[in-house]
């Protein structure tokens, strides 16, 4: 039985749940938040109507490597939680919880990573050499880039819907 791994991070967002909820589950805004360094693209044309059910294609590159990534809309309860789990793509298992919660001159954002890697020992290897650290940083970015784009200004940050790119 291949080992579950978890990683889970907490944002405050200085923004109504009214706002931050419908900015991130707007497709559109994961290029946004996503390392450069990924290429990622979303395959899927825009706009996509988030649903329990929705299926989002996307392209990125892994360590050089294109792969293509489709993700499925396992829960979909606005303005709380949505989960995406993937169907095909470089885990064996993944799935990604996103919840909000109302907090006093904000919102509390909590995303929750469930994966598993293929190829056994040596997908546990690869977890202790680069896919731990990847991720970290991964979210990292995101973490970076929601502040600047939800947590700054707000008269310049956007109110939903997707980034001006």
């Amino acid at each position: 039985m291949p080992h579950t791994y978890q990683l889970q991070r907490r944002q405050f967002i200085p923004r109504p749940l009214s706002e931050v909820f419908p900015f991130f589950a707007d497709a559109a805004n994961l290029e946004a938040i996503t390392p450069p360094w990924l290429h990622f693209r979303i395959l899927t044309p825009l706009p996509i109507a988030m649903e329990r059910g929705t299926l989002i294609d996307y392209r990125i590159v892994l360590n050089g490597v294109p792969l293509k990534w489709r993700t499925r809309i396992e829960t979909f309860e606005p303005p709380y939680r949505f989960t995406d789990v993937q169907l095909r793509g470089p885990y064996r298992l993944w799935r990604h919880t996103h919840e909000f919660h109302e907090h006093e001159g904000g919102t509390l954002m909590l995303d929750r990573v469930e994966y598993q890697l293929p190829l056994g020992p040596l997908g546990s290897l690869a977890h202790r050499l680069f896919v731990q650290r990847q991720l970290r940083q991964i979210f990292d970015f995101r973490y970076e880039t929601i502040e600047r784009l939800l947590a700054g200004d707000p008269q310049s940050a956007p109110t939903g819907g997707s980034v001006a790119r």
